[in-house]
C-alpha cells in the first residue's frame, strides 16, 4: 500500500510546463514538508530505489535545509536559462524528478541523432547541478559537476560551447 500512496504523491497533471515552478503541482510539492518527508522515508524503507525528486533525497539525507531552499535553487537556474536563447526545460524527466534543461543548439554539433547538452538537478553533490555534454549513443559522457547557480552563471558560455 505504501508504494501506491507514494505513486499518488508523485502524480502530476499531464501538461508541458516550461519551468520547474510550473511543474510543481504534485502532492509532494504542496503538502506540509514534514508529511512529505515522513511518507518518503516510509516508502523508501520498503523500496530503497524509490523514484523521488533530487531535493527530497537531499532533504531526507540532511544535505539541504528545506524544500523551499531547493525550489529557490531551481528557480534561480530557471531565471538564468530562460534569459538565454537555446535552453529548453524538459518537464518529463525520470519518474519523480524535477525535469531537466537541454541546450538545443548543441544538437547541431552531433553527426547523427543524439542528446544535446543537458543540465540536470542532482543530490549526488552539494552543487545540486550536473551538466552532461552533447553526445550520440546510449552511454553519456561523464557529467560535469556544476557547483550551484553561481558556478553555472560564471561558466555558462563554456558549457554552451562544449563539443561531443
Amino acid at each position: 500500500m505504501i508504494g501506491l500512496e507514494w505513486a499518488q504523491a508523485l502524480e502530476q497533471p499531464n501538461d508541458a510546463s516550461t519551468t520547474p515552478a510550473g511543474a510543481r503541482r504534485a502532492w509532494l510539492h504542496k503538502a506540509p514538508e514534514r508529511h512529505v518527508l515522513e511518507l518518503y522515508r516510509r516508502a523508501a524503507a520498503a523500496e530503497p530505489d524509490l523514484p523521488a525528486p533530487w531535493w527530497l533525497r537531499a532533504l531526507a539525507a540532511g544535505s539541504i535545509r528545506s524544500r523551499r531552499d531547493a525550489f529557490l535553487i531551481e528557480d534561480r537556474v530557471a531565471k538564468l536559462l530562460d534569459s538565454r536563447p537555446g535552453w529548453v526545460f524538459v518537464p518529463w524527466g525520470a519518474d519523480g524528478e524535477t525535469g531537466y534543461w537541454e541546450y538545443m543548439p548543441s544538437e547541431r554539433l552531433l553527426d547523427g541523432p543524439g542528446i544535446p547538452t543537458t543540465l540536470q538537478f542532482t543530490d549526488r553533490h552539494l552543487g545540486w547541478l550536473d551538466l552532461v555534454p552533447p553526445h550520440a549513443g546510449y552511454t553519456p559522457p561523464r557529467a560535469v559537476v556544476v557547483n550551484g547557480p553561481a558556478d553555472l552563471r560564471a561558466n555558462l558560455s563554456m558549457f554552451e560551447s562544449l563539443a561531443p
